[in-house]
């Protein structure tokens, strides 16, 4: 697909900021409250909490669904799911199970693409979830290399029957059926480490999208049972332990000043014991805050102040315009909905508000939009009832509380216009958006399993 480039912020001197690397941390159902320098008193996560000391936090940083396969679609394509066609599955799942049909169309272009065109090494470790074919695999969407899991840890033969056993891959192939799941963070961790070192002379891109803390939980040896809060601190602990690990890398390479770190989650965390979206109304799956709007910490010495914090909205979708402007280019000619925020992170304006809507859809359906510090929840039928339409002032009541819409009537129907104008653009149930794009279909899809030639 053609590209077209992206100029780079230029330093005081005016000459071209230099490229960063770029390390992309993505959790799975870590909640809005689950690490500490987002108010957590249950999991201690040091290694974090120094990444926001270091960096910056983003405050009302949005996830694009509240489960994963859309999520990560966004990550990948800078798009809404329902613009290139991942919002569900070709069965109307929420997400795509194991020996899907579906899978991200090869057609778009990535975020590993957009930074591979720069002469970025990229690798993807991790769980996947954008397609377990092989034309959909990491490998064939612009990742030089590739080690983890496909799809959700609970979605093997021991959760799900007729499943294959949940195989761990090393590009194409499957090197393990059923994957030693306690193993898997500090696997990653291990690959992770090697990848900078591999490419320690730069630009590498490496997006590291950890299998956990979604269920079945687990954690290695050495951190099952020592949070002393339960698996799901277990394993939130050893995550961080791994991205100190990280940091102690890029410390030893002499890479630190010049490596953008970037951690947060696809959505937020599941209605479960260990897991918290405080002081955010909802959980995984919804679209109240709490299960879209999700932590998000970055750190860039060169170019980001440190000990910073910013409540403008941002959003995964903003990720790949930013990231391939910091590259230098290019971005996708195709139609995206994220916006380059380069401004509100490193540039002399962190009060800019690039992104001043925001659209929070539930599979198919378009359920509420923010507009500033407005988030409107529109009106629709829920199992044959009529749910009425509600507003909330996310400045003054974060947790969507109070009904505001009878005093505001303004502003519901100035968001009623933004949501009309989406439903044209994306769709929204069965109506068909004029913006949308094709997913890819799989006729006669293969499950992987260690004995199949890929």
């Amino acid at each position: 697909m053609a590209l077209t480039a992206l100029m780079p912020l230029a330093a005081q001197d005016d000459a071209p900021a230099p490229r960063p690397n770029v390390i992309l941390i993505l959790c799975d159902d870590l909640g809005y409250a689950d690490i500490g320098c987002f108010g957590s008193e249950r999991h201690r996560t040091p290694n974090i909490d120094r990444l926001a000391d270091e960096g910056t936090r983003l405050t009302s940083f949005y996830s694009t669904s509240g489960v994963c396969t859309p999520s990560r679609s966004s990550v990948m394509t800078g798009c809404y799911p329902r613009r290139v066609n991942m919002h569900q599955s070709a069965k109307g799942e929420w997400v795509l199970f194991a020996v899907a049909r579906k899978g991200l169309n090869p057609t778009e272009v990535t975020l590993a693409e957009v930074l591979r065109e720069q002469g970025y090494a990229t690798a993807c470790i991790g769980k996947w979830h954008l397609g377990d074919q092989r034309p959909f695999l990491p490998t064939e969407q612009g990742f030089d290399c590739y080690f983890g899991i496909p799809y959700s840890n609970d979605m093997g033969a021991r959760q799900r029957k007729g499943n294959p056993p949940l195989p761990l891959m090393r590009d194409t192939k499957v090197i393990e059926a059923p994957a030693d799941q306690t193993t898997l963070t500090k696997r990653y961790t291990e690959e992770a480490l090697a990848f900078i070192e591999r490419e320690r002379q730069g630009p590498f891109f490496l997006y590291l999208p950890h299998t956990f803390p979604h269920l079945p939980l687990f954690a290695s040896d050495e951190f099952r049972g020592r949070s002393g809060n339960g698996k799901f601190a277990d394993a939130v602990e050893e995550i961080d332990w791994s991205t100190g690990q990280i940091i102690d890398q890029l410390e030893r390479l002499g890479l630190t000043d010049n490596t953008l770190v970037i951690f947060t989650s696809d959505n937020g965390a599941a209605r479960r014991p260990g897991g918290s979206n405080a002081p955010l109304r909802g959980y995984k799956g919804s679209t109240w805050e709490g299960g879209m709007r999700v932590p998000c910490v970055m750190r860039w010495p060169a170019g980001i102040k440190a000990g910073t914090s910013n409540d403008n909205m941002a959003s995964t979708l903003d990720l790949l315009p930013t990231l391939a402007a910091l590259a230098g280019g290019p971005a996708s000619t195709s139609k995206i909905d994220g916006l380059d925020i380069r401004a509100m992170l490193v540039g002399d304006a962190p009060d800019s508000a690039p992104r001043t809507t925001f659209l929070y859809y539930f599979k198919d359906q378009l359920r509420a939009v923010r507009a500033g510090r407005y988030k409107l929840h529109l009106a629709r039928l829920e199992k044959d009832q009529e749910v009425a339409a509600q507003l909330f002032d996310l400045i003054d009541d974060i947790g969507e509380s109070t009904d505001v819409a009878g005093e505001h009537a303004d502003v519901v129907q100035r968001m009623q216009r933004i949501a009309a104008q989406a439903r044209l653009e994306l769709g929204d149930r069965g109506q068909q958006g004029q913006g949308q794009r094709p997913a890819a279909i799989m006729e006669d899809p293969r499950p992987l399993r260690q004995d199949s030639p890929r």
